[in-house]
């Protein structure tokens, strides 16, 4: 079994890459980062240790990244800058401008594991992790919305291609307009 490596998202977790969340986020601007009226950051940090409990009492290992201040408040929402496959990870170009630097951080753990990179997402492509759903190990579902765009799309199945694993894309609905979603 790999070190790394997942193409399927209902199986227990063996390894993890965590951020916990700190000063990034207990100095974040809730407007900025759209968090609504009742943000509480003392409250969010509380609610992400006993989450970091849950997943450690699983038996899942953790590689931690640290808040040091970065700014990066939404850092926590590991899921979003790269996608894990079973041959790598691939970097993403993430469609909230004020999470870009994120994968930076991504990169540099997996560097830190021994984890590959398979590629990455280059602008004007944008792909976010969430928007994205391994329906099994061979086929990747892609929602295309405001942050994860056909460019985006394109070069991701670009990159999967050579492992034999196909790209469905598919248009995501609009809630609340463009504006929230992607400052």
């Amino acid at each position: 079994m790999s070190a790394y490596g997942s193409q399927e998202m209902s199986a227990n977790l063996t390894r993890v890459l965590m951020r916990r969340p700190g000063a990034s986020l207990k100095s974040a601007d809730p407007s900025k980062w759209h968090y609504g009226p009742t943000f509480d950051g003392e409250k969010a940090l509380r609610q992400y240790d006993v989450f970091a409990s849950l997943v450690e009492k699983s038996g899942a290992e953790i590689l931690w990244m640290e808040d040091r201040g970065d700014g990066l408040a939404d850092a926590m929402f590991t899921h979003d800058p790269s996608l894990m496959t079973d041959h790598g990870a691939v970097l993403l170009n993430m469609g909230k401008p004020l999470r870009v630097p994120e994968t930076a951080l991504h990169e540099a753990a997996y560097k830190k594991a021994g984890i590959p990179i398979l590629g990455r997402i280059t602008a004007p492509g944008t792909v976010e992790g969430g928007d994205c759903i391994w329906l099994d190990a061979e086929t990747l579902v892609v929602g295309r919305g405001v942050r994860t765009n056909e460019e985006g799309i394109t070069q991701l199945a670009e990159i999967l291609l050579p492992h034999d694993i196909t790209v469905l894309s598919y248009d995501l609905p609009l809630w609340q307009g463009k504006r929230p979603a992607c400052t």
